[in-house]
């Protein structure tokens, strides 16, 4: 069962992700513990964790706020991500069991679920894929690259970025991860690094130009 802190880290990460609470707002322990419905000490302790993984910045002052997302914090992110995850996929590729692959493919097809209505379901987008990645870190056998990837993929998850997944990305990704299973059914750890770096690297495009257009003035 989730303590208090538990509770308030997820609530929180929650609003933030889904917009709710907005890029570089204030945030105060007085606030989220009463929409949390805990008490201050475990709304400061799940700031503190969302701090670590880069959602929340705090001042010289110690104010809290949402991190604000320029071009440079999101190349940033993706390069340190195309690192950690393509190494993943190498380890993976002569890793993962028969069982996780057919794990992959499921969460794949829900990937592709997705895109199929009239219009992209973007939490079910967001959670197959989430999916489909966690397969393969988990595929890598590897404590190091979970910890480091933890820190760098919700920032992948923020609204700014996922309103920019329409039905040509969603299946622009379910083919990447095609070939990426391809590569794992092969063994093929090489061409399974590279199709991860360069399925990381289409996602900073898309993060990059949802930056842009969030920035740019009206008809521009």
């Amino acid at each position: 069962m989730a303590n208090a802190s538990d509770t308030a880290y997820a609530d929180i990460k929650r609003m933030i992700l889904s917009g709710e609470l907005t890029e570089g707002s204030q945030l105060t322990e007085r606030d989220l513990a009463m929409r949390c419905g805990v008490s201050r000490t475990p709304a400061r302790d799940a700031m503190r964790r969302l701090e670590a993984e880069g959602l929340v910045r705090r001042t010289e002052t110690q104010r809290c706020y949402i991190t604000s997302w320029n071009a440079d914090r999101i190349e940033e992110i993706y390069s340190l991500r195309a690192m950690v995850e393509s190494h993943a996929a190498f380890r993976a590729a002569t890793r993962i069991s028969p069982d996780q692959l057919e794990e992959l493919r499921a969460a794949n097809r829900h990937v592709l679920a997705a895109a199929e209505g009239s219009k992209v379901d973007l939490d079910d987008f967001m959670r197959a894929n989430r999916d489909v990645h966690a397969i393969v870190l988990a595929a890598a056998q590897s404590e190091r690259l979970i910890v480091m990837r933890g820190m760098l993929f919700e920032a992948a998850s923020l609204p700014f970025t996922r309103r920019t997944y329409d039905a040509a990305a969603v299946e622009r990704s379910y083919t990447d991860h095609e070939e990426l299973i391809l590569a794992f059914e092969r063994r093929d750890a090489d061409w399974a690094r590279l199709t991860m770096e360069a399925h990381i690297r289409h996602a900073q495009f898309i993060s990059l130009r949802a930056g842009q257009a969030r920035v740019s003035p009206p008809n521009s």
